[in-house]
């Protein structure tokens, strides 16, 4: 497994990450706690050692399978978990028309913090993430008192490192966050179809030395050559809202215009996602979710110290895709 350094946190981390959304229970359905620890154990063992989770998957219930696993092991794994505080209103994308202190209350950051840290049984969070923004809320009166509860806590050693998550497919809203000292890490999509990271926000990450941490390197499963028209989701499972109508097919027939590209440099959509996302030098790791064993093995292997090549990259560009399935 090859490591990065993580921006200015000083932690260097295994540029294949943990996506926990997976094992939260609520969201993603399917798999049982069982098998969803099975998976982590195999990251863990496979040199995976950064673990991306949040109180808002599962209620926390996806911190607590962390902890428990790595209780299992008995503190035998070195290992960075980041977490993050959901908006209070519980409103995702963030809106600028939103008042900070419905999203971030002082108060609110405080409580979020000591939940996580019950069920990861830890005594400090090694990064907190805001898990939506928006560069408005800069702008807010309450912004001071929100920024001073962030920043006692990490006085009081309960948070070692802030940082933010970007919500779906606009980096340009939290440039100006970005330049906050305070944050150390940013959460961004960035994959095949999503480039909106290379505008800006890249460039911004090097000059500050922001970890940057890709979520979504697979599109939510649509450039795994997995979804298609017959495709179907558990019942209950969010994915069935995400391709809902003719999304399905569509992702069908991008995912297939990709399969003439795979060859010596990746011989699989799933290996072509990653490798692109880790082709970029600004990308310190990326958090493909994992819900099963056979997961992590397939992820794991991936990291090789081997980028695309320039021409491959230059093919890649002509598949990107504006959309945001997200919403609506």
């Amino acid at each position: 497994m090859q490591r990065r350094r993580l921006g200015r946190t000083g932690y260097t981390v295994s540029e294949i990450g943990f996506g926990a959304w997976g094992i939260g229970a609520t969201m993603w359905r399917g798999v049982t706690d069982d098998v969803g620890m099975k998976a982590v154990h195999e990251a863990l063992d496979l040199g995976m050692d950064f673990l991306d989770t949040a109180l808002a998957y599962g209620d926390g219930h996806s911190e607590e399978l962390l902890a428990r696993v790595l209780a299992e092991r008995g503190g035998r794994d070195r290992v960075v978990i980041a977490t993050k505080i959901p908006p209070k209103d519980s409103v995702w994308p963030a809106q600028a028309t939103t008042p900070l202190g419905k999203a971030f209350p002082g108060p609110w950051i405080e409580e979020c913090v000591e939940s996580s840290l019950r069920h990861l049984r830890v005594e400090a969070l090694q990064i907190e993430q805001l898990h939506v923004w928006h560069d408005a809320w800069l702008d807010d009166p309450a912004w001071d008192d929100t920024r001073a509860t962030m920043e006692r806590l990490k006085e009081k050693g309960r948070v070692l490192h802030w940082g933010v998550s970007i919500n779906s497919h606009t980096p340009e809203t939290a440039l100006r966050l970005l330049r906050d000292p305070i944050m150390e890490t940013v959460q961004l999509i960035y994959n095949i179809y999503d480039r909106s990271p290379e505008r800006e926000l890249f460039e911004l990450a090097r000059r500050n030395d922001v970890g940057v941490i890709v979520r979504v390197p697979l599109d939510e499963g649509g450039l795994t050559g997995a979804i298609g028209p017959s495709t179907e989701f558990p019942e209950g499972d969010w994915r069935q809202r995400y391709f809902r109508g003719s999304r399905k097919e569509e992702a069908g027939k991008r995912a297939a215009a990709l399969v003439p590209l795979l060859g010596k440099e990746a011989k699989t959509l799933t290996e072509l996602a990653l490798r692109f996302c880790l082709s970029r030098s600004e990308v310190s790791t990326v958090i493909p979710g994992m819900r099963r064993p056979e997961h992590a093995r397939a992820n794991a292997g991936i990291s090789d110290g081997h980028a695309l090549s320039p021409a491959l990259l230059e093919l890649l560009a002509e598949h990107a895709w504006d959309k945001d399935w997200y919403a609506g």
